[in-house]
């Protein structure tokens, strides 16, 4: 495809659209957010008021089949990102889809293949995979900077939150039917997947899924090991029931380690035998827009390739079932 511009219609502006996503596709060049979708017609009104948005729809069928739209931005729960996206694909519309992917591994499948089919790219928000302080460590495991890499460890845990513990109505990130899984599907999935853009694809995956705490049905700890088809080993565990905030990242390579945090804004740390280096980075104010203008350049023909397509997030929805299929299996179904 080559767009003289893209035009995106957002499915589902809620939170996430406000200031991470939906602003970005207003600033990037050659990019133009035209019209916008809500179930409740007047909360998409609002939206498309207060960004200055020409269009407004409560009909995803109607906003798809726009003229003015030439690409797709599904933010929706997870659970509507495979009739959507085949919807898209049908009408010949490239899709830009929310993390993660889809629910599980066989929709992200589908997914693919209704675009495969109609011709149309299909992009993934893992927008960490355009960002400068992940770039950076990229290009250090590029460049040996840490020899040869060995393995990798994750440690991610943080406290219930009030949202889940004393609200009446469950939110939707924690319950399967709608989001795949619990939290770890909607933020561990951020670390797995920018693993496999430093790391590359995860080869072989076990998996500890449990609910210990009760606040809902979906898991909220979570442990794993995996290798990389590399070789490199990882181990990886999240907990979302825990006293305090913690998010830590550490690659180990045969001559030093990169430390670093997934959803932090800390400096990045190269720790060699010769001492210390720390590499900072102020983070996007809108911290999709990176990755959309790898989107943007590739529509338009500049050269550019986007780094987060269907075939990557699903490798990520692959991992993550691995990991969970046992809890889902005995537990919840």
């Amino acid at each position: 495809m080559n767009f003289e511009n893209v035009r995106w219609g957002i499915i589902g502006c809620g939170d996430v659209t406000e200031v991470k996503s939906g602003p970005a596709f207003q600033k990037v060049e050659n990019s133009k957010l035209v019209a916008v979708m809500r179930r409740t017609g007047e909360l998409a009104k609002d939206y498309a008021q207060r960004h200055n948005v020409p269009k407004w729809y409560d009909d995803a069928e109607a906003l798809i089949n726009d003229p003015d739209v030439n690409i797709i931005y599904i933010a929706t729960p997870p659970g509507a990102h495979k009739e959507y996206t085949i919807l898209a694909a049908q009408a010949g519309k490239p899709v830009y889809v929310e993390k993660p992917m889809a629910r599980n591994f066989a929709e992200c499948q589908d997914m693919i293949s209704a675009c495969k089919n109609a011709g149309v790219p299909l992009y993934v928000a893992y927008y960490r995979r355009g960002q400068a302080r992940f770039l950076k460590i990229k290009e250090l495991l590029e460049h040996n900077v840490i020899g040869d890499i060995r393995y990798v460890s994750t440690t991610q845990y943080q406290p219930a939150s009030e949202e889940i513990v004393n609200s009446k109505q469950i939110p939707w990130r924690v319950q399967p039917e709608l989001a795949g899984g619990g939290l770890f599907f909607d933020l561990g999935s951020h670390t797995l997947d920018i693993l496999d853009y430093l790391l590359g694809p995860i080869k072989s995956v076990q998996g500890f899924a449990s609910n210990q705490a009760g606040h809902y049905h979906a898991e909220d700890i979570v442990s794993a090991t995996y290798r990389f088809e590399s070789g490199v080993h990882g181990i990886g565990n999240w907990c979302f029931t825990a006293f305090e905030h913690v998010d830590v990242n550490e690659i180990i390579g045969s001559k030093g380690k990169i430390t670093f945090s997934t959803f932090g804004n800390d400096p990045v740390v190269l720790i060699k035998d010769k001492g210390r280096e720390e590499f900072s980075f102020e983070p996007p104010q809108h911290v999709h827009q990176p990755l959309v203008e790898t989107i943007v350049k590739e529509l338009t023909g500049d050269g550019c390739h986007c780094p987060s397509t269907g075939v990557s997030g699903a490798r990520t929805s692959w991992v993550m079932d691995e990991i969970v299929k046992n809890f889902y299996r005995k537990e919840v179904k």
